[in-house]
């Protein structure tokens, strides 16, 4: 919490020739979402990441969803990032790091955070099928980089094994929610950043 941002919270609006966004993020929310991106298994899986994160996330996007969902995806993943880093200010007290395992039924996801300053994204998994309906599953990578990128965090996201590809992909939007709250959590006992460089 800052001082003049106790809630941890951001508001980010962008608007280009493909899309046309506003989003808002409470870090220190509750998992209170509403979701309007034009992409339902978008939805749920950013439902399923607010929830797990415990962070308040409202969503207005329009897109070129009838070329494909790849622009409003990718836009929608630059405001999430730009707004958590925005939301974080200056890191003072954050635990930073945090590694999280979730199963979903036969699948296994991993999420390694360090809201470093460093953008970084490190992404293996390898899924049974290219669509989940009508999203393509290349667009999580999409995602998952320029939300790192964005956030300005490193990254890692390892899918150990899965059978169902909604699975896979439902187990690492859980465990980004659940590592990013215990990574971006104040710690009473940090003193200033926790960085022997005094800065992140």
């Amino acid at each position: 919490m800052t001082e003049n941002n106790p809630q941890r919270s951001a508001s980010v609006k962008r608007k280009t020739g493909e899309t046309d966004i506003d989003l808002q993020l409470t870090v220190d929310g509750s998992g209170i979402v509403e979701l309007e991106s034009g992409i339902p298994f978008l939805n749920h899986m950013l439902d399923l990441f607010a929830k797990h994160g415990q962070f308040d996330l409202k969503l207005r996007a329009e897109g070129d969803i009838d070329v494909d969902d790849h622009h409003t995806a990718e836009d929608i993943a630059i405001c999430l990032g730009q707004a958590l880093h925005e939301a974080l200010g200056s890191k003072i007290g954050i635990k930073r790091y945090a590694s999280v395992f979730v199963p979903m039924d036969e699948a296994l996801a991993q999420v390694i955070i360090d809201v470093s300053n460093r953008p970084h994204l490190e992404y293996r998994a390898e899924y049974p099928s290219a669509q989940i309906g009508s999203f393509q599953t290349e667009l999580v990578h999409e995602f998952l980089w320029k939300f790192a990128l964005e956030a300005r965090i490193t990254l890692h996201v390892i899918v150990h094994y899965g059978r169902n590809t909604h699975h896979m992909v439902e187990a690492v939007f859980k465990a980004l929610g659940r590592a990013l709250d215990e990574a971006t959590r104040i710690d009473p006992r940090v003193k200033g950043v926790p960085s022997t460089k005094g800065v992140l």
